[in-house]
């Protein structure tokens, strides 16, 4: 039996605690039409590593490995990048690594950069006179992969597992605070989610009868510094205390912001956060009662996989799976989608949209979810994403007291093309 043209996938932009499960789908889908498909690559370090012609075998490894892949958090598996792609000379190495290692199939797990780093590819190979199918999947914690009316992407795989992470995290700090108010009355929190509200606003998941004293400061609702000390000394002047979630994007004034190759601010890597900005700020003003405090949590919100949402975790295996199916079929120069099919309860439906409908674009968080008051959100958000969360908790497996994360062979393809260094990395010297 003859076997199909080989694949690589590649993972762009920051990670999730479910990505793996939709590398996962794609090689174990693959894997069983090998009439169709090849050897599954993947690309370390994602496009600078095919760049670099640096293809893991991911056929090669182990079925339980690949299987551990489920459970197994963030990018570490295959690596992820940052890498703009968008010098010629990049574009045209890329269709090079692909022709030379025969590879008929692209893969590529990640947000709007990364599915703009797809439609380039797709079109250099076109312009080479390449054949190439081009497939992405969706991926992204900050849910602003899409239309603003959620009509072709209702959410992405990664948002909902962030959410969970928030509901439960601001259930965990409600009862710090309630505890400590006497001493720190007020408890003020960062999300990430740089200027898109969807992760700060999982804060009220927590709390859908809002009976805590929070207050969610969104990027999308800039109120002045007045303004914001103003909601906080007088919720603590009614409830004696007060929980403040930040979005790490909201305008605080200068932070010394870092910017990542698409342009976009790093704010986990800025000289100041939001958040401490906004201590600062509250402590210097005072408040009724005792003094605010910062909490920022980092990366684990993108990591944690013992908060990972079950629903999320099986929507990531079901777009990698829908993505190999749509491969299959010839189809180019798209994106797995999830909608949300009519009716009462939660279910959702896996199709596709051209990448030139959401490659390098922006989805914000609409503002018809952001309450009157503009530091809460409604009950129809509420509504959204509360079935995202799950009701589950995921198995992880334990071994020795320690979580067992897949553990892949350094098994590569054998490069047969010169060594190359991606051209802004020579930019740099």
């Amino acid at each position: 039996m003859s076997r199909g043209k080989n694949v690589v996938v590649i993972m762009g932009g920051g990670p999730t605690v479910v990505i793996n499960n939709s590398l996962r789908a794609i090689v174990e889908n693959c894997s069983a039409l090998p009439e169709r498909f090849g050897i599954v690559y993947g690309a370390r370090y994602g496009i600078e590593g095919l760049l670099r012609e640096e293809l893991l075998n991911l056929s090669a490894q182990p079925k339980e490995e690949i299987a551990l892949l489920r459970t197994t958090p963030a990018a570490g598996a295959i690596g992820t990048t940052r890498y703009r792609l968008a010098h010629e000379e990049d574009l045209r190495r890329t269709v090079e690594v692909l022709r030379a290692h025969d590879i008929g199939y692209f893969f590529g797990i990640g947000g709007n950069d990364t599915q703009e780093v797809c439609l380039r590819v797709a079109q250099a190979a076109k312009e080479m006179g390449y054949e190439l199918i081009v497939v992405g999947v969706p991926k992204t914690i900050d849910n602003d992969l899409g239309d603003p009316e959620l009509s072709l992407v209702d959410h992405t795989p990664g948002y909902g597992s962030v959410a969970r992470y928030w509901a439960w995290t601001v259930q965990c700090l409600e009862e710090e605070n309630r505890g400590s108010a006497p001493a720190d009355p007020v408890l003020v929190v960062q999300a990430m989610g740089r200027k898109v509200g969807f992760i700060p606003a999982a804060a009220r998941l927590a709390d859908p009868e809002r009976e805590f004293p929070l207050l969610i400061f969104f990027a999308e609702a800039p109120l002045s510094p007045e303004a914001v000390a103003d909601s906080v000394a007088d919720m603590v002047r009614r409830r004696g205390r007060a929980l403040v979630v930040i979005s790490e994007g909201f305008p605080v004034g200068e932070i010394g912001a870092r910017t990542d190759a698409f342009g976009h601010v790093a704010f986990s890597a800025s000289k100041i956060t939001a958040a401490q900005a906004l201590v600062n700020y509250l402590n210097e003003v005072g408040l009724p009662a005792g003094h605010a405090r910062a909490q920022v949590p980092g990366t684990e919100q993108r990591d944690a996989i013992l908060y990972a949402s079950p629903v999320d975790l099986e929507e990531a295996y079901g777009v990698g799976k829908m993505a190999v199916e749509i491969a299959s079929q010839g189809i180019s120069e798209v994106m797995v989608t999830i909608r949300r099919a009519p009716g009462p309860t939660y279910r959702p439906e896996y199709g596709v949209i051209p990448l030139v409908e959401v490659a390098g674009k922006d989805r914000p968080f609409p503002q018809k979810w952001i309450a009157s008051s503009q530091t809460d959100v409604t009950d129809d958000f509420l509504r959204y994403a509360q079935p995202l969360l799950g009701e589950d908790l995921v198995s992880v497996p334990i071994v020795n007291g320690r979580l067992r994360f897949a553990r892949l062979k350094e098994v590569y393809a054998e490069k047969r093309l010169p060594p190359y260094t991606p051209y802004a990395h020579r930019e740099r010297r």
